[in-house]
C-alpha cells in the first residue's frame, strides 16, 4: 500500500498514485480520451517521482487544464504522419497533447531504430510535452541512446541581447547502462528554466542575481513581475553561461539555437516570436511547438551488453575522481533524479499555492466526491 499523506506545516505530502489518478481524471473531464489521459498523467508524475516537480502537479492547471478551457490545446490529439520512410518521420500534432504527441513520436524512433540501426522522428504544431527526459529515458531502458529535445516560447536573449527570442529549449541525452538507472542529462540551454522561475513566484521569493535581466541589460530578482515581463519582452532569461561572453554564455546561446533548429527546419515548424502564443491581434492560441526525438540501436553496433558496461564503467570512473576539499562525493547525471524517486516513498510535497490549484480543477472538473485531501 502506499504511504498515506504527511504533514509539513502548509505543505502535505500526496501518494504519486493518488497524484497521478486525479490528474488522469482532471485531463478526462477536459475532453481528453482514456489511454492519452493516462499517457499525460504517466509524463507529469514521472517529473513528481524524479523531483522535478516544474513540471508535474504543479503545471496540472496552469499548463494543461487552463490551455484546454482558452482553446489554446486540442484535448483529442490527431497524429497525422506528414511523411514517413524507414529511417524518419514528420508528424504533425495539430495542437494536441503534447506527452500524446511526443511519446508516440519517440517510440517510432525506437521501432525503426531496432530496423535500421538510428531513426529520428520530428513533430510540428505540438504543444507542451512535460519533462523532456522522459522521451530519451524511453529509448535507454528500450536498449537505444536517446537524444531529444524541444522549441518553446521566447524566452532566452541571445548573447548581447536584452530580447527573449529563443525558448529554453532542453536538449535532452540518455544512454543505457548496467547501473540501476541510465545516464540521463536533462538540462534547459538557459541559466534556468521558466519553471524554477514560477516556483519561486509560488513561495514569493525573489529569484537569484544572474538569471535574468531586464531591458537595461541588468540583473533582475523581482520574480512575479519578472514572470509578467517574460511575456510582454521587458525581462530575458540568459542562456547557459550567463551574460555576454567572459563565462561563454554564447555556447548556452548557441545550443538553443541547435534546438531551435532541429525543432523547426525539418518539420518547416513555427520557431522564435512566432511561439509566443498570441496571433496578430494579440488573441490566445495555440503555442505550435516542434520537437525532434533521435534515437539509436545499441545492437546495431557491437551490442546493448557491451554498451551498458562501456557506459557503467565511465561513469564509475568519473564518479571516482578525487574531488575537492569538503565535496562528500561526485555525481554523474540521472543519478539525483533516481535517489529521489527512491526516497519519495511517503509521496510528493505539494505546497499552498498548488492546494489551492488542485481544489478549484477538483471543483470545477465534478471530482470532489471521487478525492478527498489532506487539508480539506
Amino acid at each position: 500500500m502506499p504511504a498515506g499523506p504527511v504533514c509539513e506545516g502548509p505543505v502535505f505530502r500526496l501518494p504519486m498514485p493518488l497524484l497521478q489518478n486525479f490528474m488522469k481524471d482532471v485531463l478526462k473531464a477536459k475532453g481528453v480520451p482514456e489511454e492519452d489521459a493516462e499517457t499525460c498523467s504517466k509524463v507529469l508524475i514521472a517529473a513528481d517521482r524524479r523531483g522535478l516537480d516544474t513540471h508535474g502537479i504543479q503545471r496540472l492547471k496552469l499548463i494543461y487544464y487552463d490551455r484546454i478551457c482558452e482553446g489554446r490545446l486540442n484535448p483529442v490529439t490527431n497524429f497525422e504522419i506528414v511523411k514517413e520512410t524507414d529511417t524518419t518521420a514528420v508528424v504533425d500534432g495539430h495542437n494536441g497533447m503534447g506527452m500524446v504527441i511526443a511519446t508516440r513520436c519517440m517510440q517510432m524512433a525506437i521501432d525503426k531504430a531496432k530496423k535500421h540501426g538510428i531513426a529520428c522522428v520530428v513533430a510540428r504544431n505540438s504543444t507542451h510535452y512535460g519533462i523532456a527526459g522522459y522521451y530519451s529515458l524511453m529509448a535507454a531502458e528500450q536498449g537505444c541512446i536517446g537524444f531529444n529535445g524541444t522549441n518553446a516560447r521566447p524566452s532566452i536573449a541571445p548573447t548581447f541581447a536584452i530580447e527573449p527570442m529563443l525558448g529554453t529549449n532542453p536538449l535532452v541525452f540518455a544512454f543505457p547502462s548496467d547501473e540501476p538507472f541510465p545516464w540521463c542529462l536533462d538540462c534547459a540551454t538557459s541559466v534556468v528554466q521558466r519553471g524554477k522561475i514560477e516556483m519561486y513566484g509560488r513561495e514569493d521569493k525573489e529569484i537569484p542575481s544572474g538569471w535574468v535581466v531586464g531591458v537595461d541589460g541588468k540583473y533582475r530578482t523581482d520574480t512575479k513581475q519578472i514572470l509578467k515581463d517574460l511575456v510582454t519582452g521587458q525581462a530575458a532569461c540568459l542562456p547557459l553561461g550567463g551574460a555576454g561572453e567572459d563565462t561563454a554564455g554564447y555556447k548556452g546561446y548557441g545550443y538553443a539555437m541547435v534546438v531551435e533548429l532541429l525543432s523547426a527546419v525539418l518539420q518547416d515548424g513555427l520557431y522564435g516570436k512566432d511561439l509566443d502564443g498570441k496571433d496578430e491581434n494579440g488573441n490566445k492560441r495555440p503555442y505550435h511547438l516542434g520537437h525532434f526525438f533521435i534515437a539509436i540501436d545499441t545492437d546495431h553496433f557491437l551490442g546493448e551488453a557491451l554498451c551498458r558496461k562501456k557506459a557503467g564503467d565511465i561513469i564509475r570512473q568519473v564518479r571516482a575522481s578525487r574531488r575537492m576539499p569538503g565535496a562528500e562525493r561526485i555525481y554523474t547525471a540521472g543519478e539525483k533524479e533516481y535517489e529521489i524517486r527512491l526516497a519519495r516513498k511517503d509521496g510528493v510535497p505539494i505546497n499552498e499555492s498548488v492546494q489551492k490549484e488542485l481544489d478549484f480543477v477538483r471543483a470545477e472538473t465534478g471530482l470532489t466526491g471521487k478525492y478527498a485531501f489532506p487539508w480539506d
